[in-house]
């Protein structure tokens, strides 16, 4: 799929706005319907804040469905294949999707062991990470806050959303990935 030009974006229409960007931020297009207001942009950096400045200034309730939106990494919803395409992909890149019994094992235990203690989803951005050092980040969270972990997702569901967001947004005619 081509990408759309940091101009192509300020001349949406908020249908269309809406339709391109609402799957940024996992199942949460109000984020995007937020965000629109703030038009133009002036370019990628400019929709990425006002993406995120959507997001954090969402009430708490908001946030936290949005925290809660996000699959497990290599749970069951993912094997099921109910997880979104980008969801899917992401988990894909690093390797998620080709663990071993005994790595599939340890993905369990720690999503068990966060929730119980936390209440919510273990979330990184895995494309910044291999499923190691995912793993090892998780055994490193553990030891910390709920209110603490509670930014910490936002802040890793906030580079999520920047890395699809430059999947979707680039120079006229560019193709995805490129």
């Amino acid at each position: 799929m081509a990408r759309i030009s940091p101009e192509e974006v300020d001349a949406l229409s908020r249908e269309e706005f809406v339709r391109l960007f609402g799957g940024v931020y996992e199942r949460s297009p109000w984020a995007a319907e937020a965000a629109w207001e703030e038009r133009p942009f002036g370019g990628l950096e400019g929709l990425e804040e006002a993406l995120e400045r959507a997001v954090r200034r969402a009430p708490e309730e908001r946030r936290r469905a949005l925290i809660e939106a996000h699959p497990d990494l290599a749970g069951r919803a993912a094997a099921a294949g109910e997880i979104t395409r980008e969801s899917a992909r992401e988990q894909s890149s690093a390797g998620l999707d080709r663990l071993t019994p005994e790595e599939h094992a340890r993905f369990a235990r720690i999503n068990r062991e966060y929730r119980k203690r936390f209440g919510i989803p273990f979330i990184v951005c895995v494309r910044e990470h291999t499923k190691e050092s995912i793993l090892a980040e998780a055994e490193r969270r553990l030891a910390s806050t709920r209110e603490r972990e509670l930014e910490t997702a936002l802040d890793e569901i906030c580079k999520i959303a920047r890395h699809r967001l430059r999947e979707l947004v680039g120079p006229a005619g560019q193709e995805n990935g490129t």
